[in-house]
Formats: C-alpha cells, sequence, structure tokens
C-alpha cells in the first residue's frame, strides 16, 4: 500500500500555510454539509470576501484578495486551484478548541476526501471527557479511522506519556493527520496505513473510532459505512477491539445508527456478544436526530431517524465467570 510523504514538500507547505492562518487569527466552524449547501447558494456569498470564506466556507475568489505570502505558500502546497476568472482554495481549515485543522474543501466528492464536521465535534467532546476522568494508565492508544486526525491529536495531547497510532487506509488522511499534528505541536503520534488493526501489532489499552455510518451511492471512504443500514464498519470495529484490548483497555466508539420502529440494530447486535461477562460497557445517545434529509433515500425509506451513539466497552477479565 502506499505510504505518503510527510516530509514532502507540499506538506511542509501546507504546515507554513497553517501556521500562517494562525498567526492572522483564522477561525472557523464546520456545519454539516446540508447547512454549508444553503449558505453558499445565497446570492451574496458568490465571491469571498476574507479568509474565512476562502478557507472555510470554500468560496472562489479574486486577485488581489489574499496576500502574496498566503498566495505563495498555497501554489507550493498544490492546493491553489484555478476557477474560470478566480481561485478555489483544495483544502478547508477549521477550529476546533484551539487548534487548527486541515482537510477536504466543500463539497467532498473526492473518493480520497477528508471529512471534518459537526461529528468531529461531538466526538472530541465525548473523548476529551472520557481521558479528563479516567484513571486508567494509558500507554498505546490507537485512532481507527483518523481522519484528519482530531481524535488522535485530542488523545495524545491530553496523554502525553502513551504512544497515539493515528490509522486510516486513505494516504490523504494520513497525510493531513501528519500536517495537523505538527501544527498543534504533537509529537508521541504516529501516523500509520492500517486497515483496521490488521497491519498493526500487540494490544491497546485505548481504541477510539468516529467511522462513516451512512450508506453512500459513491461509496467514498469517509461516508460509507457499509453494512446494512451503514453499520458494517461500526461493527467491525467493535469485534477487532474485542480481541485487541489489553486487560483493563477501552474501546470508545462514537457512530451513527438508523432507528428502525424505535428498535436500535447496532445495540442489538452487539449486545449479543456482550453477554460474555468478561465486557463492562455502556451506550447512550448523543443526539437522537442527525441527517434527516438521507430518510427521503431509498435506503433508509423505512427509518424513523438517524442518532449518533456512543459505545465505552471495557476488557475486565475477572468479571469472567468462573
Amino acid at each position: 500500500m502506499h505510504e505518503p510523504d510527510f516530509e514532502s514538500a507540499e506538506s511542509l507547505a501546507l504546515l507554513r500555510l497553517g501556521t500562517l492562518l494562525r498567526a492572522r487569527g483564522y477561525q472557523f466552524i464546520t456545519p454539516t454539509p446540508l447547512t454549508h449547501q444553503r449558505v453558499l447558494q445565497r446570492t451574496e456569498n458568490r465571491w469571498a470576501r476574507d479568509l474565512r470564506d476562502v478557507f472555510g466556507w470554500s468560496r472562489p475568489f479574486q486577485n488581489g484578495l489574499l496576500d502574496d505570502d498566503i498566495m505563495t505558500v498555497m501554489r507550493e502546497a498544490q492546493v491553489l486551484q484555478a476557477r474560470d476568472d478566480g481561485w478555489l482554495s483544495a483544502v478547508r481549515w477549521s477550529t476546533l478548541g484551539d487548534g487548527l485543522y486541515v482537510h477536504s474543501r466543500y463539497p467532498t466528492e473526492e473518493s480520497d476526501s477528508v471529512f471534518f464536521g459537526p461529528d468531529t465535534y461531538r466526538f472530541t467532546r465525548l473523548l476529551r471527557d472520557y481521558l479528563q476522568h479516567s484513571h486508567q494508565p494509558l500507554r498505546r492508544i490507537a485512532d481507527i479511522g483518523c481522519g484528519a486526525g482530531p481524535g488522535a491529536i485530542t488523545a495524545a495531547r491530553l496523554q502525553p506519556g502513551a504512544q497515539v497510532m493515528a490509522l486510516d487506509i486513505n494516504p490523504r488522511a494520513l497525510a493531513l493527520t501528519a500536517v495537523n499534528a505538527r501544527l498543534a505541536g504533537i509529537y508521541n503520534l504516529r501516523v500509520q496505513s492500517s486497515d483496521l488493526l490488521h497491519d498493526v501489532e500487540g494490544q491497546f489499552d485505548l481504541i477510539i473510532a468516529n467511522p462513516p455510518y451512512m450508506l453512500d451511492a459513491q461509496q467514498r471512504t469517509y461516508r460509507h459505512g457499509g453494512g446494512k443500514h451503514g453499520a458494517g464498519l461500526s461493527l467491525a470495529i467493535f469485534d477487532t477491539a474485542m480481541e485487541r484490548l489489553a486487560p483493563g483497555g477501552t474501546l470508545l466508539l462514537y457512530t451513527g445508527v438508523a432507528i428502525f420502529d424505535g428498535e436500535d440494530p447496532f445495540l442489538n447486535a452487539i449486545r449479543l456478544s456482550l453477554r460474555d461477562t468478561g465486557w463492562d460497557w455502556s451506550y447512550e445517545e448523543i443526539d437522537p436526530d442527525v441527517f434527516g434529509e438521507e430518510l427521503e433515500k431509498a435506503d433508509y425509506a423505512q427509518a424513523e431517524r438517524i442518532a449518533c451513539v456512543a459505545l465505552r466497552l471495557t476488557y475486565q477479565p475477572h468479571l469472567r465467570q468462573r
């Protein structure tokens, strides 16, 4: 599998671009794709007027809007795209806490797009809350499907003594995670290509994941969860974690599920495996209703809603029946 060059001229230029934006006080909170679309459709938003329009809202911009330093580093990073009588940025930059993260521009149509949005904010909030209240020693942490790296970077920052592995099958995601980690000043994080945990060895004290959970007709890596109603990847992560958690180790999984007639099929599926008394676990809905527009599609015609959920699963072998 092709490994990205984390020290390439393009990656280093992208790092300089992030540094320039941060020095200029740039901030942007990324909304849902539907909100993004609605805002861009407003007639007054045809052309960008400032940095947030260019690097947050992905609006085209004309010559003279950006200073020479930013234009130069965009060319070096190969993220400056010509468009009619103007330009576009090939990447977006989002604010999360006091950090800045580079990811794919809107719309995320390419198969290797790297997504960042409201789920990212909910996932990292869940992770921060867990880590701030956990007293379990954490030596090895894995982020399965790291995307732009917010989960792995959050874990690495809050657990500076741990080795954090940011894993993904998308080389573009790995390259952007490396840039974001460097920009955040994080050095206890290793970026590696891996299908789930198949390409790394050993057990982990914490496995985290915010996987795609929708059915996507284009089967884009960042969005397509596979299986029935998009739960395939979440179930695969659950199964993998049960095999690779160290004693006392925890899986923290943030995902989405389609609810049918008041029933949660993902929860029903994992309950079968959790009859083993070696597992301590909790499950809760974080948001009861997201991506409502998906209910208009044939795959979700019988669903009543799509919910975001959080699973905490801890391996406690001393709880096994003797």
